[in-house]
């Protein structure tokens, strides 16, 4: 039977007295498991009327469903591998949603791995403006990487940086950001026992000072009049309440936005800050709300903030960087596109090493950052004719003027999705997209009938 760290609950019955139970008694059996729905790809009821998923609406969130079956693997699931889905813990696909995100906004999600609230803010932005993703650990930032390819984004630059050289680059640049900062995780107590075992009032610290600086990045990267979200998976006060109230007096061009209409959860606590500063306009989700537990604080920068100038060095020509401007256009992929994706053929490109990739149409400023991806890599040029890459058709498969067009049904899919040659019945000689249920699963190359198969190795349902 699930019991909370000693330290903990001693802790929590202090701040909630007769409360304690009320809040902290899970509403669960066990840890809630969820979907959230890829706008880029369908609507909620599209994936509820047609997966065959067990599911029902979140309350959090209204892409996200819960999974009634607790032994479900929808990772295997056809739609999660065409990007359809992301499997999420309900009440984590609660943050993005406040941002207010709209097309043509340049939005960054500070500390994005492994990428479901990108995937939610890409799809707000319907493919234009810029999302920029970032992850401080390079294994988590290739985890990123790989699941906005699966989803379909085509206009976001995935970075494996530290925040501050992010402020030092983008100076008030982004009209949202979102920090959804490291913590020391309480509200995965039930879901992860590493979370309970290493529960100590020092890591709380150590989380809490580490929030703080990024929210003082997050502050100087957003622009005037923009909006910030922070949000926690932990109950701590000093990562949570007191933390929003320490940025408050450190910047005071931001104001507290009234979360208490967003329709889910309860209000902060202002026990938990040290002194009033309206803690009750933040949100808290406990497990009796359905969730594991989540913190949630919205902040919009004053219209007249001062602008800090940039310190990141400019892009000089002859120096070699592929941002500097656009690369020729190889005729190999011309005469690609125009064949299969004819609304690409005059897309600007870049070139990075081999690659050939179309950039988002909104770019960053110059910069030195690592960079893990910005835009779609496209292919590459291999003995005079073009390769197409995996994401190209993750990215624009239905819209691919060869298409083999496959079902949940049919046993194809399964089949394609273990790695193996299918036979082909849509799709003429050549490269084609691979779809199920009109959403893409990659590309393959037709031959007398059958399909080679270009799924990546790394993603095929084995075993």
């Amino acid at each position: 039977m699930f019991s909370f760290p000693a330290a903990f609950e001693a802790r929590e019955r202090a701040l909630l007295g007769s409360r304690f139970t009320e809040l902290l008694t899970y509403a669960t059996p066990t840890p809630a498991r969820g979907i959230t729905v890829n706008g880029l790809r369908c609507a909620p009821d599209v994936v509820a009327a047609g997966a065959g998923l067990p599911l029902a609406p979140s309350a959090f969130c209204t892409a996200a469903f819960t999974l009634t079956d607790p032994d479900l693997r929808p990772g295997r699931h056809p739609w999660h591998h065409a990007g359809v889905l992301y499997v999420q813990e309900p009440s984590a696909a609660a943050p993005a949603a406040l941002l207010e995100v709209h097309p043509g906004h340049k939005v960054l999600d500070m500390c994005a791995a492994p990428g479901g609230k990108s995937s939610q803010l890409a799809a707000a932005l319907q493919g234009q403006g810029l999302l920029v993703a970032n992850e401080y650990d390079s294994a988590r930032a290739e985890i990123l990487r790989q699941n906005l390819e699966r989803m379909g984004v085509s206009n976001a630059v995935v970075l494996n940086e530290d925040t501050s050289r992010l402020a030092a680059a983008f100076p008030a640049f982004f009209d949202r950001v979102l920090v959804d900062a490291p913590c020391s995780g309480e509200g995965m107590f039930r879901k992860e026992a590493a979370a309970a075992g290493q529960n100590s009032q020092a890591l709380i610290e150590h989380c809490a000072a580490l929030g703080g600086e990024i929210l003082d990045n997050a502050a100087a990267l957003l622009a005037p009049g923009g909006i910030l979200v922070f949000s926690t998976c932990t109950f701590a006060p000093e990562e949570d309440e007191g933390q929003v109230a320490h940025f408050l007096q450190r910047h005071p061009e931001f104001t507290l936005c009234d979360l208490s209409g967003c329709g889910f959860g309860r209000p902060g606590e202002p026990n938990r800050a040290g002194y009033d500063f309206g803690a009750e306009k933040c949100r808290r989700i406990w497990p009796a709300d359905g969730g594991e537990g989540h913190f949630m604080a919205k902040l919009q920068k004053s219209a007249d903030a001062e602008q800090a100038p940039s310190t990141e060095p400019a892009c000089k020509k002859g120096r070699g960087d592929r941002r500097c401007g656009p690369a020729k256009v190889p005729a190999e992929w011309a005469d690609f596109a125009r064949a299969l994706f004819p609304e690409l053929a005059d897309r600007p490109v870049q070139t990075v090493g081999d690659w050939l990739v179309l950039p988002p149409g909104t770019s960053l400023p110059p910069h030195k950052l690592r960079t893990l991806r910005a835009g779609v890599p496209a292919g590459k040029v291999l003995k005079k004719r073009f390769e197409p890459s995996h994401a190209l058709f993750m990215a624009w498969g239905t819209s691919c003027r060869n298409r083999e067009e496959l079902t949940l049904d049919d046993p194809r899919t399964a089949a394609w999705l273990r790695g193996e040659e299918i036979e082909a019945r849509t799709a003429a000689n050549g490269w084609c997209a691979v779809l199920v249920d009109g959403f893409p699963l990659g590309g393959g190359k037709v031959s007398g009938g059958r399909i080679k198969n270009h799924y990546p190795k790394g993603l095929r349902n084995l075993g």
